[in-house]
């Protein structure tokens, strides 16, 4: 990556601000500096030290295609910069309003209440050595009137020239402009002959040492691409907020006057209104939906090569967004109701969400291709596959391309999917899942209500979106905490999947910490129901009834941990590996968030 390390005059550099020559990339964050770190910098700046290095991006290149703007403070320029500013806009901004703009400096206290504040250096204390340099710097309000005592007293009038010069506070707006600095001399040492030696030393302490000062300068090419761009931007931001990959195609596409953020805002609308995906911020992200897009116009434009990489998506065309944006918003809608079909009713419950990025590049590809009932039969297949193969649990860079290459293949009568192929579930799983941090775990309770699960309590029908919804479904275990306890039940089993289910609120409530032969009690004079009906109910959560009201805990597990095996491995496809055959180890679901923590 082609760059170069000139020392730039500070003088140059503001003047270049001023101009509009330098500007910021759109991407860039506000500037937000406080008037303490303002009044350091000067410090650091009249006495000639370091402060820091500055990095540029010479514009021209295909890899600068952002948008500018400004630094603040500084006018709006009717000309294309000739560089932007990648690091050093906090500091940059901060001398430029203080030493060039003639105007106050937009800044805040401590407590992050805005301030306009002009900076003054008191000459006596500037060439006094025993004085620290910061000491010096004076910060004054708007008008220019310095208050003590909560307002009721002034200790400085610096609303003119003379004030000024009366005062010895010398106004750092000033220091770069020769000819002001000579004027407001000339005030100065006219009020007393011997100000000529304290001027001489303030000039060479002061005014010397800014109007020499010079920064080094890391100036990328402009033939450095966008992805180097970005990734150098993020190495050197301190800041501490990574910038999205959205966030710069905004600033790219802004070039060409379109507004990523208002069409997404338009997007996230209809998506939040006609889908399952209901204030799902933390859910489905733009960049989602910009990773979608490039999987399906990379895999056209490539010949059936698609990829979704960082560096794809930031070489996406504008025209090929367009193009696809519609049709990728059709498929959300389409992944939405796939989803319900799956019994997946809540964004909570999604068991991967980057694997709904692959799912609505497969329907923008296929089209009504999807609708057929082989081509539902196998995207399930391939959807289960990868949840209960717990495949989607690291970087998907790599498996978004290749699952979406190969369903596509395996719809149009190609051969399976190396992800069908390649998944595996291991019985001793069931043992693990215990809470919704796992997707296996998500995706087993959306098995059990689409095989036909009743609630014990509203059980005229299988659970339902409505029912779900409407009756605030949860899990709950089926042997309660407290029975578990009690009977020395292992917190391994009793809080596993094995021992839990889907139900409504109420009826978790009418359970509570009752055992199960007390809580069935409860729930067949709840319901009216005879007890062997509630059985047949209780049944359809693959629970065997006698086991439960015999509360024999090992037979009720053992034969609810086969049912559930046999759920999964008919959504699967393939049969599950046994637990005698083979030892679970953490190595197996290192990708498990629930696991690894």
């Amino acid at each position: 990556m082609p760059f170069h390390t000139p020392q730039e005059g500070l003088k140059d550099l503001l003047d270049k601000v001023h101009e509009g020559k330098i500007q910021l990339p759109d991407f860039q964050r506000s500037w937000k500096w406080d008037d303490e770190r303002i009044v350091a910098l000067l410090g650091t700046v009249t006495r000639h030290y370091p402060v820091g290095v500055f990095m540029a991006l010479q514009t021209g290149g295909p890899g600068t295609r952002f948008k500018p703007r400004p630094l603040a403070g500084a006018p709006v320029a009717d000309l294309e910069p000739e560089i932007l500013l990648m690091d050093g806009q906090q500091r940059l901004t901060s001398l430029y309003q203080a030493l060039r703009s003639d105007a106050p400096v937009e800044t805040m206290d401590a407590r992050k209440k805005k301030l306009r504040r002009w900076y003054y250096i008191d000459i006596a204390k500037a060439v006094d050595d025993d004085v620290d340099r910061e000491e010096a710097i004076l910060s004054v309000p708007e008008d220019r009137i310095l208050r003590e005592d909560f307002g009721r007293g002034v200790t400085y009038d610096l609303s003119t020239p003379d004030k000024e010069a009366a005062a010895g506070l010398f106004p750092l707006r000033l220091v770069l402009d020769q000819s002001a600095t000579q004027k407001w001399m000339r005030i100065y040492v006219g009020l007393d002959g011997a100000h000529w030696d304290v001027w001489d030393k303030f000039n060479s302490k002061v005014i010397h040492n800014v109007a020499q000062y010079m920064i080094p300068v890391i100036s990328l090419t402009k033939d450095t691409p966008k992805e180097a761009v970005c990734t150098v931007f993020e190495k050197v931001n301190t800041g501490g907020v990574p910038l999205t990959v959205f966030e710069l195609m905004t600033a790219s596409y802004a070039v060409d006057d379109f507004q990523l953020h208002e069409d997404w805002d338009r997007i996230w609308s209809e998506l939040d209104g006609g889908t399952m995906l209901v204030g799902a911020r933390a859910g489905l992200s733009n960049t989602d939906f910009l990773q979608t897009i490039t999987l399906v116009s990379t895999h056209f434009r490539r010949r059936a090569r698609a990829a979704c990489k960082r560096k794809d998506i930031l070489e996406l065309p504008l025209e090929e967004y367009r193009t696809w944006s519609p049709r990728v918003l059709d498929a959300y809608h389409w992944t939405a109701r796939f989803l319900r079909q799956q019994c997946v009713f809540d964004v909570a419950d999604i068991p991967y969400m980057t694997q709904l990025v692959a799912l609505a590049a497969i329907r923008t590809v296929l089209g009504k291709e999807t609708d057929t009932e082989d081509a539902q039969e196998k995207i399930s297949r391939w959807f289960w596959c990868g949840v209960f193969g717990e495949q989607y649990g690291g970087s998907p860079e790599t498996r978004l391309p290749r699952d979406l290459e190969q369903v596509i293949g395996w719809v149009r009568d190609g051969d399976e999917p190396a992800s069908v192929g390649e998944a595996i579930f291991r019985e001793a799983r069931l043992g693990t899942m215990r809470s919704r941090n796992s997707a296996a775990y998500k995706g087993l309770y959306a098995l059990v209500m689409q095989q036909g699960a009743k609630d014990w309590t509203y059980n005229r029908e299988a659970i339902d979106e409505d029912v779900f919804r409407n009756h605030q479904a949860g899990i709950y275990q089926i042997f309660s905490k407290g029975w578990c306890d009690r009977h020395g039940i292992p917190w391994e089993k009793a809080e596993s999947i094995v021992n839990k289910t889907v139900l409504t609120r109420r009826t978790g409530q009418l359970m509570g910490k009752k055992s199960p032969r007390s809580y069935l009690q409860t729930l067949e004079t709840d319901t009216g129901l005879p007890a062997n009906w509630l059985d047949d109910i209780i049944a359809t959560h693959l629970v065997d009834p006698a086991a439960l009201r015999s509360e024999d805990f090992d037979l009720f597990y053992q034969n609810r941990a086969a049912e559930l095996r046999a759920l999964i491995e008919k959504a699967m496809g393939k049969a599950a590996i046994p637990a005698e055959q083979a030892s679970e180890s953490a190595a197996d679901y290192e990708t498990d968030p629930e696991l690894v923590a």
